[in-house]
């Protein structure tokens, strides 16, 4: 059974997010918090294996409590739930350790996919929540990350460049599997040595350098 701590200032909000969450079989949220300083001390105290934390908190929000968990409970792992998807807001939670990034808007199939994926080890970035961070490419230094996205990506083969095209979308590495036809441990395989070229901690931030890059399937 996968334990959930959910942190979210809005009872109504964190009231959604159980029923969603315990709808699943494997999936109990085990206990809530209204701000970050108490999610943090409550996981301190309590069994949980995923955090869902709610970015704008009292007290403490949820990129800081992000942060205070990965120091005081670092086996939890710790989704970031919010409404904004600015790319700043997502590198941030990347870089405190998050294992993933949603949106409030994320449909209920894939905010369970998500506390399972975070559960399992893996990290797990929204669609929804990309394709924001695409959006953020025309700001000011998209140019400059753009170039240096695409000369990381000399050093990926061909199909490794369609592995992680398919993980810019989001998808898990069964689903990407389906769509090459390939078995979901061989794109395993595929991912790990795409993470190792491309020095990344984990598949979102892969993700986001395919996002710089410009890199789709129909492009590779």
């Amino acid at each position: 059974m996968i334990r959930v701590l959910v942190a979210d200032d809005e009872p109504l909000i964190r009231a959604g997010i159980r029923m969603i969450l315990t709808s699943a079989d494997d999936i109990d949220v085990v206990a809530e918090a209204g701000n970050g300083r108490e999610a943090v001390e409550t996981a301190r105290g309590t069994a949980v294996d995923v955090a869902l934390l709610d970015i704008q908190m009292p007290v403490m929000d949820g990129l800081t409590a992000l942060a205070e968990l990965r120091r005081a409970a670092p086996h939890v792992q710790v989704l970031i739930l919010t409404t904004f998807g600015e790319r700043e807001n997502v590198l941030r939670a990347l870089g405190h350790g998050g294992a993933g990034f949603l949106l409030k808007d994320t449909a209920p199939d894939e905010l369970i996919r998500a506390v399972r994926a975070a559960a399992a080890g893996n990290a797990y970035l929204s669609p929804t929540a990309t394709r924001h961070v695409v959006d953020s490419l025309s700001s000011p230094g998209a140019t400059a990350r753009t170039e240096e996205a695409r000369q990381r990506l000399d050093a990926l083969t061909t199909r490794e460049l369609d592995v992680l095209a398919l993980l810019g979308e989001g998808l898990s590495n069964a689903d990407a599997g389906r769509r090459l036809h390939m078995s979901e441990a061989t794109v395993k395989t595929y991912v790990s040595r795409i993470l190792t070229k491309l020095g990344c901690d984990n598949r979102v931030q892969a993700a986001l350098v395919a996002h710089d890059a410009g890199l789709h399937r129909d492009t590779v």
